[in-house]
């Protein structure tokens, strides 16, 4: 799924979905798992009756042009595992190693 028409249409991938929605947001907006789920379904489709290399298929939803939630969401937070402070990380690599030469 793509929501970058232009750069999609010069790499070629063997199929796309194209979504004219902000970057980052081909489902849709936040908070709305129903238009989500059905955007996905959609896209799930279209990949099945794809049948000719480098199509887009271009969805017809359309993004509210006065919804700019997405400008207001921080990406930063919240959405990755924490990674292991310097020391953990070198005490998991260690425990790794070992147990591979353990066999």
């Amino acid at each position: 799924m793509t929501s970058a028409l232009d750069i999609t249409q010069s790499v070629k991938p063997p199929r796309a979905v194209f979504v004219n929605f902000p970057l980052g947001h081909q489902t849709g907006p936040p908070d709305q798992p129903e238009l989500q789920r059905r955007i996905v379904i959609d896209a799930m489709r279209a990949f099945d009756t794809i049948s000719a290399p480098a199509t887009i298929v271009e969805l017809p939803y359309v993004w509210d042009a006065n919804d700019r939630s997405w400008e207001d969401i921080d990406y930063t937070r919240g959405w990755m595992p924490a990674r292991p402070s310097r020391d953990a990380a070198d005490k998991l690599e260690a425990e790794r190693q070992a147990k591979f030469r353990r066999g």
